[in-house]
């Protein structure tokens, strides 16, 4: 159900998380939200941070905003992405956490790489009994972020693979039991949110371009598998909101997984079989090499493409922005297409000013294509010359 696109020629976003501000210093950690949010200063340091980063994509003219992931926890390389489902889900065993085994799959990093850091990190609970929602409680987060604006807040969480490989198990039999377990708590839980009114609700990561472009042919673990565990966990959903698949290729401490680029190709005949409203693409850093063939693949959804690096300091220029969205219309239509960043921006390594400016420009370059098309702009007061403390010289 198009919910927040809808009516919208090239609508903006970012995937999701934004840089803590400095005087952001309570972590949610094992506690409940509800519970947390009797601390005084807890309440207060959470809302006055979700309150600037609405404020912030506002002012960068954003049509869709998210709450910056601000219930993450302020750790090495973003863990609470991950981490957050098991130590709140019922099920697992929160006293007892213990270091995830590294390697398989790919991921290692050695000693001396920043992201070996990001492993050690990767400490989680054991499933122990029949795993359940708990005390994810979407809803109340999203709640507190889309009574501060009147544009669309977009919510996004893990897919339950990821929370499914990252944590040892005690109960399940074997790696699918444990996946569709976690699947159908997430999937109770992503109805009540949607059922509390959330317009967009984002899948963040399955694993099914990962798994394809390593050509893992695995009977059990496979990108087949990967569609029929996103399908099976937004069950219901697109009849009450809007369903967003996001996919990359990771951002860690804003670092590159992979030390080439990676193409989607692999992937597109199946990522196409994802029962989602719009799958969101990592363009910017490959320098838009998949979009023809995203554009020819990808069909019945929108596309939302990056055109925003979440890796680097350096901010995009408009023009430069504006460019990487003209070569996107030659393969896919205006009507389909949503501007995004390529990830999240709060990964442990950049700064609020960096993330604001590169919004900025992502809008600025936005209103150049729609200005070009007859369509209507969105207002940028970052960028408003009414307001420069700085006259130019005449």
């Amino acid at each position: 159900m198009y919910r927040a696109t809808k009516d919208i020629i090239l609508p903006t976003t970012i995937i999701g998380s934004l840089p803590r501000p400095s005087w952001y210093t309570e972590n949610l950690s094992t506690r409940s939200f509800l519970d947390a949010m009797v601390n005084a200063r807890f309440r207060e340091q959470y809302v006055d941070t979700v309150s600037v980063y609405l404020r912030e994509q506002e002012i960068a003219g954003l049509d869709i905003v998210t709450d910056g992931d601000c219930h993450f926890d302020n750790d090495v390389g973003g863990q609470s992405w991950t981490s957050y489902p098991p130590h709140h889900m019922s099920g697992f065993e929160r006293n007892d956490p213990r270091p995830t085994p590294a390697g398989k799959g790919g991921l290692w990093f050695p000693r001396g790489h920043i992201l070996h850091d990001y492993l050690e990190s990767r400490v989680m609970p054991r499933i122990v009994g029949p795993v359940g929602r708990g005390d994810l409680q979407y809803a109340a987060m999203w709640k507190v972020a889309q009574r501060m604006t009147k544009k669309p807040v977009k919510f996004g969480t893990v897919t339950p693979e990821l929370v499914a490989f990252a944590v040892g198990d005690q109960h399940y039999k074997n790696i699918r039991d444990r996946i569709f377990a976690i699947s159908n708590a997430f999937n109770e839980e992503l109805n009540e949110l949607a059922d509390a009114g959330c317009p967009v609700i984002q899948m963040e990561e399955p694993q099914i371009h990962l798994l394809a472009v390593r050509g893992i042919v695995d009977a059990v673990i496979n990108p087949a598998l990967m569609v029929e565990v996103f399908n099976n966990t937004v069950k219901g959903l697109r009849k009450k909101t809007e369903v967003w698949c996001h996919t990359c290729w990771g951002n860690p401490s804003q670092q590159r997984m992979f030390a080439s680029v990676q193409s989607y190709k692999p992937a597109l005949e199946a990522l196409n079989q994802v029962d989602a409203d719009v799958i969101t693409f990592e363009s910017c850093s490959s320098g838009g090499i998949d979009l023809e063939a995203i554009g020819k693949t990808i069909t019945g959804k929108k596309i939302a493409i990056g055109v925003i690096d979440h890796h680097s300091l350096q901010v995009e220029r408009p023009e430069e922005v504006a460019e990487h969205i003209r070569l996107a219309l030659k393969y896919i239509p205006a009507d389909r297409l949503v501007i995004c960043s390529d990830c999240g921006m709060g990964r442990e390594g950049m700064s609020r000013r960096h993330a604001l400016y590169k919004m900025v420009a992502l809008v600025q370059g936005t209103n150049m294509v729609r200005r070009e098309l007859g369509k209507p702009e969105a207002e940028c007061l970052a960028a408003d010359e009414r307001y420069s403390l700085v006259v130019p010289v005449k």
